[in-house]
């Protein structure tokens, strides 16, 4: 009984699941409201005029149906998004994956314990991978705290997306597969899978009921990786994970068809916990530039990556790591959660196993040989140049900006967030002469399977400041104050998004209700200022807040002419992390990033000059 008592007061991580409340439906005449006024920036007054007849036709017309349609189906699911989501956004996205969806990020135990050292691979990499797989277990027996806003519990669905999760290609769209269970829910595959030289490994992490040990792990890829550098590269069937979904979908349906047991093999890696990359290179990364890791780590050598797992984790010569993940399953929160575990667990324990050097009689790696022939090893090659081709077009300028933080900026009652958000417009309006239209995540948690909602930090507020910024005969007292109504602009959509009253996914939703019930594309989705503002995917400005703590990430620009933009806040600086294509005349991250930091000095300015 006591013991029961004990168990019972202990927050489980995935305790709340059943009584966090359904994601709600806005209200129509509020998301059209909202959507009207974010497309102002981008239009002149006839053609927001235009806009508005078609927004008002929607809304008495087609638009109230389609509400009362998805009002219905909202009744019958918890969420009413999940699955729809899940298939516009990530599953029936034909486009290769690994480079355009995948998110990436280096991990921060360069710049305490483990600064970039040749031949501390396989060490520090039994440590890291040790550290992962504790925190593997606590998550199987659901010890990971549940995170909470106050005392309100977030959902923690995501967290069972982490391990063992691989996305699987199809005709025409993916599927994800899952095998994690919790330890109440029984056996979860306890293996893990390391590439290598375009070969493949799988072996267990669990020897007589415990976790093997960092010296265990350290034998285990000191095998594999002496057998991969004495003996040829292997045909290096991951590669295939880089390709277009449908051509992936079909090779793999070919290796199938050579010999059944090729899908045995398949199975292995999509249930492994993780996937463990070994790579020859050794990219340069200091605390004020992240550029070229946070290349090698989206665009690295695609043979040894699976890009469809939920999580690889990459291992660089000098002693460096990162992680490459696929976004489907989960939002990188998840990856910032984990990452910073280890990185504290590494700070305390000064990076280094203090515990028994014994290792006991484990198996070795059992290698992972695949049937191929002609045709598989020529869809490799194609696969591997495609995705080098699109890799060298990706230019990524990721520094920190040192001059000041989130303590400054928080002392001057600014929102660092926000912060960064404004200093992006107006460099966006400096570079390009108008504003850019822009996809802020803000995430749904507080709702049962909760994932994002997209705030548009394009308004009419923050153009209308960042005209003022460009215009001489503005003073500094104007200017501030334009500065701080988009700030409290921002600010409240903020909080609107998160709280389920945000309107891009309400429109999602009545798109795709009208689709389903054979009904031709509404006006207002086909608009010119729809796609023009961001509707449909269509943003060019990609932009997310990876957090408060020392973990970095990198995603593509969400359109050709545009710009990816990770960053993350600290009391004293601001780390970013741009990307744009090298094809697009237009657009250059390099400068962009430098008027980031040149409008952050200007913000302060007008913080510290103009007294109200």
């Amino acid at each position: 009984m006591e013991n029961q008592l004990a168990k019972s007061t202990e927050e489980r991580t995935f305790q709340y699941q059943d009584s966090l409340p359904s994601l709600p439906v806005p209200s129509l005449e509020e998301s059209l409201k909202k959507y009207l006024e974010s497309v102002k920036p981008f239009a002149n007054e006839e053609e927001y005029k235009r806009t508005e007849e078609i927004v008002k036709k929607f809304q008495n017309g087609v638009g109230e149906k389609l509400h009362q349609k998805l009002l219905e189906r909202a009744k019958g699911k918890r969420n009413w998004l999940e699955e729809w989501w899940l298939n516009v956004a990530y599953l029936d996205v034909r486009m290769p994956s690994q480079l355009n969806v995948n998110f990436a990020g280096p991990s921060a135990h360069f710049e305490h314990y483990w600064p970039p050292k040749e031949g501390t691979q396989l060490e520090r990499g039994s440590i890291i991978l040790w550290h992962n797989l504790n925190y593997w277990q606590l998550l199987r027996k659901e010890k990971v705290p549940v995170h909470k806003v106050g005392n309100t519990p977030l959902d923690m669905h995501q967290f069972r997306m982490l391990f063992s999760t691989c996305k699987v290609p199809g005709i025409s769209r993916d599927s994800i597969m899952n095998y994690f269970r919790t330890e109440s829910e029984g056996r979860s595959p306890g293996h893990i899978a390391v590439l290598c030289r375009g070969r493949i490994f799988v072996f267990d992490v669990i020897h007589e009921g415990c976790l093997v040990t960092p010296p265990e792990l350290l034998r285990q890829l000191t095998y594999i990786y002496k057998k991969c550098h004495s003996e040829p590269d292997g045909p290096g069937v991951a590669a295939l994970t880089s390709e277009e979904r449908t051509r992936w979908a079909k090779a793999r349906e070919y290796l199938i068809g050579l010999d059944p047991e090729n899908l045995t093999l398949l199975e292995k890696i999509q249930s492994s916990i993780l996937v463990y990359s070994i790579e020859d290179s050794s990219p340069y990364v200091t605390p004020d530039d992240y550029s070229q890791i946070l290349a090698v780590l989206l665009t690295g050598d695609p043979k040894v990556r699976w890009g469809d797992k939920s999580y690889n984790l990459v291992s660089f010569s000098n002693g460096l790591f990162g992680c490459n993940c696929d976004h489907a399953p989960y939002d990188a929160m998840v990856m910032v959660n984990i990452a910073y575990y280890v990185d504290e667990k590494i700070l305390e324990t000064e990076g280094r196993w203090k515990g028994s050097e014994k290792v006991r009689d484990i198996p070795l790696p059992e290698e992972l040989v695949f049937t191929t022939d002609e045709k598989i090893l020529n869809d490799i090659n194609q696969a591997k140049a495609q995705f080098l081709t699109e890799a060298s077009d990706l230019q990524i300028a990721a520094y920190s900006f040192t001059s000041f933080g989130k303590k400054l900026t928080k002392k001057k009652k600014l929102h660092p967030d926000t912060f960064v958000q404004l200093a992006l417009q107006l460099a966006y309006y400096r570079l390009h002469g108008r504003p850019g239209c822009c996809y802020e995540t803000a995430m749904t948690r507080f709702f049962y399977h909760g994932r994002t909602e997209t705030v548009r930090s394009c308004t009419v507020e923050a153009t209308r400041w960042c005209q003022s910024m460009q215009d001489p005969s503005t003073g500094l007292l104007e200017r501030q104050q334009k500065m701080l109504q988009a700030f409290a602009k921002h600010n409240k959509m903020m909080k609107e998004c998160s709280t389920g009253k945000g309107f891009d996914r309400h429109l999602l939703g009545l798109l795709l209700i009208a689709k389903e019930e054979g009904l031709p594309v509404p006006e207002l989705f086909t608009d010119p200022l729809f796609s023009r503002s961001g509707g449909g995917g269509n943003f060019v400005l990609s932009t997310s807040l990876v957090g408060y703590l020392r973990v970095q990430g990198v995603v593509v620009p969400m359109v050709h002419n545009g710009y990816g933009f990770f960053y993350h806040i600290r009391d004293d600086r601001f780390i970013v992390a741009c990307t744009a294509w090298k094809s697009c005349p237009e657009t250059d991250a390099e400068k962009l990033v430098q008027l980031i930091f040149g409008a952050f000095h200007e913000m302060m300015q007008l913080m510290n000059t103009a007294h109200l």
